[in-house]
């Protein structure tokens, strides 16, 4: 009898995590009895993943943050490195966390191991010169996004585009009177949610200026109301202070953005992945972001994209409003996002044909690639 299937995988933090578990499952389908080592988070480990090491220890952000803790992260990525290549899976799989997982491929690749990649970093936006590295790590890389896998073609890297996990697990239609129900809001009258952003830094810079607009925006619509959820008790507590001495009909939330989003008639957001949230409720939206004054004119010479929202990135023209940097005031805000409220079709019906393309079984779609890639070799 053949050997049941050796699968490691490596993930970086919650998002990967899921990411892991769906393709775990969808592997376990075709080879119940299937074996998982590497490193994961609870969702992998729960669908039997014998994690090396907690994924904890590899979810840090920042720079000065990641120089701290350098020594680690190489140690750890040296002794796991050194137990795969003893181990001889059939297949080694990095989800996300480039700086850690690219490494951790290329050696293995030399050692004879097959190699994916799932998720590709930004190559595409800015520094793409990483993509020689990823020709060289991995044997196939897999994709959320259909413009990635056109990036990879053209630079003769083996990828498939699977779709993103996101547009098979939100419907297609969102039940607005179901969602404000679940939050205590009326159903009639007009309301906005407000995500500037999951981390302290972004809701540092845009907290406040989202407070404004919506105090502007409450002047242009008197009744109209507000939802903002908080992605910990850490950012709830900076949202409040924040709310001191206004008159907002603003309603906390803790988590439950999608609650949020399918309730809400437009969104004002931060850009980042949560843009691909709210295009997937299909609610109108304006993308607004701040950074450092410095920390900009270094991105405005790297980033090689004309878009900076994956709305855009997606439809490949300017579907959602950006509004980035000093072009973000309260007063721009208010008024660029007042009228979706009456009237978001062209960006709804942009969002719709978005998320039939990306609604294409991921997990299923990536196990089967993975697959191939083993059978093949």
């Amino acid at each position: 009898m053949a050997r049941p299937l050796k699968i490691a995988l490596v993930a970086g933090e919650a998002s990967g995590d899921i990411l892991g578990a769906g393709l775990m499952q969808a592997i376990k389908t075709r080879h119940p009895d299937a074996q998982f080592i590497g490193v994961g988070g609870p969702r992998m480990q729960a669908e039997g993943l014998d994690s090396y090491f907690p994924m904890e220890r590899l979810a840090v952000m920042g720079l000065v943050e990641v120089l701290g803790r350098l020594p680690e992260l190489l140690g750890r990525r040296r002794r796991l490195i050194r137990t795969l290549v003893d181990e001889r899976p059939d297949v080694f799989i990095g989800i996300d966390a480039p700086d850690f997982t690219l490494g951790v491929e290329l050696k293995l690749r030399q050692a004879g191991i097959r190699t994916v990649h799932y998720v590709s970093p930004s190559v595409w936006a800015w520094r793409q010169k990483r993509v020689l590295k990823i020709r060289q790590a991995c044997d196939l890389m897999l994709t959320l996004f259909p413009f990635e896998a056109q990036f990879y073609e053209a630079q003769q890297v083996p990828v498939c585009f699977v779709g993103h996990p996101l547009a098979d697990t939100i419907e297609l239609h969102a039940d607005r009177a179901a969602a404000r129900n679940a939050l205590g809001l009326a159903e009639a009258g007009g309301v906005v949610a407000l995500l500037p952003g999951s981390r302290g830094g972004e809701v540092e810079r845009l907290g406040s200026l989202f407070l404004d607009a919506a105090e502007r925006l409450c002047a242009l619509r008197p009744g109209l109301r507000f939802v903002l959820p908080c992605a910990s008790a850490e950012r709830r507590a900076q949202v409040e202070a924040m709310l001191v001495g206004r008159d907002l009909p603003v309603t906390l939330l803790d988590g439950r953005s999608h609650e949020a989003l399918a309730a809400c008639d437009a969104v004002l957001i931060a850009s980042g992945t949560a843009t691909l949230e709210a295009l997937l409720f299909k609610r109108p939206m304006v993308v607004a972001y701040r950074v450092a004054p410095l920390t900009y004119r270094i991105l405005k010479r790297l980033v090689k994209s004309p878009y900076i929202s994956l709305p855009n990135l997606l439809a490949g023209r300017l579907l959602v409003p950006e509004l980035i940097q000093d072009a973000a005031t309260p007063e721009a805000l208010a008024a660029t996002l007042s009228p979706l409220l009456d009237d978001g079709q062209v960006q709804t019906a942009g969002f719709d044909a978005i998320h039939r393309a990306l609604r294409r079984g991921a997990s299923e779609r990536a196990a089967e690639a993975v697959l191939q890639l083993v059978e093949r070799a």
